[in-house]
């Protein structure tokens, strides 16, 4: 309940941001479906357009008149069409709307997170915690580098920080990431390096993270309200923010510092759904919230057959003046695709493996 309660309407939205983008370049859909596969129901408008609910529920698309193949390159079925016809297809618009058609996807995506988290914001006002320890665990790294209560986080890494989240949100994400703190103690400041400790810590549904950990604690701060405008400034930076703890998280697989299994697909997404919608509604929007920036990252990757891929594409026309040619934009869709189905498996398998039937 909880994976149709995400996934349905953000990647409802998220398509539907292609289709009004489309429209309003003057771009007709053939077909607007929610899943893949078979199609289960659906009506026809009077401009055309078939909506339809298809059989496999992890997806959907857009389908523009003259969109006939993957690499949405001009075909011969395309010139037969007649102009007037042509001229409502994806392929005749100039290269600026066809980007804006296929970045309003993903752009959808963030805009629906940024309106969540400005919400929480506007509704339950800011934590401020200022960058000061109140806490040092016995044995920690934070211990053993000499850090003391009382002392006054002021720069991590050379860039100045103000506030206890900004420690946390550098530290936690990066287990095993060599650190340099500036502190101010009694007027003066004093350097402190050290490696950040990896934690493998364990939530009360039994999920495992890798996370770094100081070994500090903080005072409890205190909750500021924060006008309509502040709401959404803060929301805009909070994304941003897990945008690139994405960045980095993905970096850290690749490079061998994070396990593979950390990486979720429609199974895992379905747990934590689940997971969250039971701890109430807010926790479950958040949720949303987070699902929806992962869909806008993961579709902007430039990887062919992802929006992201469109869009390197449109980047490579508008330097050299011209498109790459349709065979080379064919075989790069081709093995886009193949990556993509590829990733989708493994991750499938991944997740299946993860479930506590297999001892997990």
């Amino acid at each position: 309940m909880g994976f149709l309660l995400v996934l349905g309407p953000l990647v409802t939205l998220h398509e539907l941001g292609h289709y009004l983008v489309g429209r309003w370049c003057g771009v007709r859909a053939d077909a607007f479906s929610i899943g893949f596969g078979k199609e289960l129901f659906g009506i026809t408008d009077k401009r055309g357009t078939r909506w339809k609910i298809s059989a496999l529920p992890l997806g959907g698309y857009v389908q523009f008149a003259g969109d006939m193949n993957p690499a949405s390159q001009p075909s011969e079925e395309w010139l037969a069409l007649p102009e007037q016809e042509r001229a409502k297809t994806f392929q005749a618009q100039p290269l600026w709307q066809r980007a804006l058609i296929v970045a309003a996807g993903p752009v959808t995506n963030l805009l629906i997170a940024i309106g969540i988290l400005a919400a929480f914001n506007f509704a339950y006002g800011k934590l401020n915690i200022p960058p000061v320890i109140a806490l040092v665990q016995e044995d920690s790294a934070a211990a053993k580098a000499g850090l003391d209560i009382g002392d006054r986080v002021i720069a991590v890494n050379g860039d100045p920080i103000e506030s206890f989240d900004e420690l946390r949100d550098i530290v936690v994400p990066n287990p095993g990431t060599d650190v340099d703190l500036t502190v101010e103690r009694e007027g003066a400041q004093k350097e402190y390096s050290f490696t950040i400790p990896t934690l493998v810590e364990q939530d009360r549904f039994g999920n495992e993270f890798q996370v770094g950990r100081l070994g500090v604690g903080s005072s409890p701060g205190e909750i500021i309200a924060v006008g309509p405008v502040e709401a959404i400034t803060l929301a805009f930076k909070q994304t941003g923010d897990i945008m690139v703890m994405m960045v980095q998280g993905v970096w850290q697989i690749i490079t061998g510092r994070r396990p593979v299994d950390e990486l979720g697909g429609p199974i895992k997404i379905a747990k934590y759904s689940g997971e969250q919608l039971s701890l109430g509604w807010r926790q479950f929007v958040s949720f949303a919230a987070l699902i929806s920036i992962n869909l806008a990252f993961i579709n902007l990757l430039p990887i062919p057959a992802l929006d992201g891929g469109h869009l390197a594409f449109y980047a490579a026309e508008a330097l050299r003046r011209k498109p790459a040619s349709a065979r080379s934009q064919e075989w790069a869709f081709r093995l886009g695709i193949a990556f993509v189905l590829s990733l989708m498996v493994f991750v499938t398998v991944n997740d299946v493996i993860s479930l506590p039937i297999f001892g997990s």
